[in-house]
Formats: C-alpha cells, structure tokens, sequence
C-alpha cells in the first residue's frame, strides 16, 4: 500500500460512520464520583499512569508506582497523588501547570479490567495530609490532587488480548538489550554498558524516595 492509498478520518462523524456508536448501557458506567468500587481498587493498585498535555496539546504519560494504599482519597470528588523524585525533568508537573486537564488509569495486579478517572488536578506543596504520603520515611516534596470528572471500568479486553498477566508469554530478559545499552546507544555514552547499567541499578534503588 503507497502512502497515497492511506485513508485518514478526519472529523468525529467520519469515525462514527466507521466505527459506530456505543451502546446506551456503556454510557451509563462512567460516573462522576468515587464510589466504594473505585476506591477499593485504588487502595489496591500499586501503580498507575499518569497523563497529561501540555497547553499546546503535547502529550506525556508517567508511570507511578508506590505501595498499594498509598494514594489517599479525601472525598468522593477528590484524590491525592504523592509526587516522588524523578529525574526533574518535570513533563507532568509543567503540563499540569499549563493545562489542568488529567488523565489516571489504575492497574491491580493479576486483574484484568482498570480504572480510568479523568479529571482536573492542581500541584500542591504542603498540606495535612502530607503525612499520610510518608512511605519508608520519607515525605514527598510535592502532591498532585486530582478533582474527579470521570470515572469508569474499562473492560478486559486490552489485558487479555496480551496475555499481561501470564509469565509463561514474557520474553527471556537476555533477549532485550538492557537499560544501560539503550542509554549509551542513544545518547552516544563513553561508558561501559557494565558501569551504566551499575549505575542505574544503584539509583533506583536509592532514590525512590
């Protein structure tokens, strides 16, 4: 196929006539609070991603991850995030900053359905509450409280079709370059794939918080 024959949709009811419209009752899931379901499964999710975009519509998505139970839920409109040290380049908090906007997916492990809140969030620097994100010790510099707009299941469909949860289709490591390789290939490193994998090793371990 030549880049000729591609064919692009370009507006909402294009994609419609080609793909449809969702049925009254998938509608009816998405509520605009935390009820008891949602935040079960938040107290149990170890990690999730984090989106968001800049004001000019650049998009960034962040992987987090901490102790299950450790995002605090204030009410049923309104969640808070531990913001742990990263490498500051600061993608989530400068979008944030610009464009309020959110998006979270909550990830159990072993479960194959998520949970997806959109919403409005804010940075905050200090609060009462602080003292709830204290995990081995220490407490985080900064917190992303998200305001809840959406909240809804999404179905399973995404982890079954990858088999996510059943090791027995995980390549072997040995068969993926490691973290070092690829910084060094990428950034043109004169250093030992050895030592920077070393490196990256030790920081992440002593660095998570």
């Amino acid at each position: 196929m030549g880049i000729s024959e591609i064919k692009v949709i370009e507006t909402r009811e294009a994609l419609r006539e080609h793909l449809g419209h969702p049925a009254e009752r998938t509608k009816g899931k998405i509520i605009p609070f935390l009820d008891q379901h949602a935040r079960t499964l938040i107290e149990h999710s170890p990690f999730y991603l984090l989106a968001t975009a800049s004001s000019d519509g650049t998009c960034d998505v962040s992987p987090r991850g901490d102790p299950a139970g450790s995002v605090k839920v204030l009410d049923d409109k309104t969640l808070v995030l531990a913001d742990r040290p990263g490498n500051k380049l600061l993608d989530s908090q400068t979008n944030i900053l610009e464009n309020p906007h959110a998006g979270l997916l909550f990830v159990i492990p072993g479960m194959n359905e998520t949970l997806r809140i959109n919403g409005r969030a804010k940075l905050i620097a200090d609060a009462p509450f602080f003292d709830d994100l204290v995990v081995k010790g220490k407490r985080p510099a900064l917190a992303i409280m998200v305001e809840v707009e959406e909240l809804y299941m999404h179905c399973a469909k995404a982890f079954l079709r990858s088999s996510l949860w059943q090791p027995e289709t995980w390549p072997e490591r040995s068969s993926l370059p490691t973290a070092g390789r690829i910084f060094r290939d990428q950034m043109k490193l004169d250093m030992s794939v050895e030592a920077l994998d070393a490196a990256l090793t030790e920081g992440a371990l002593t660095t998570q918080y």
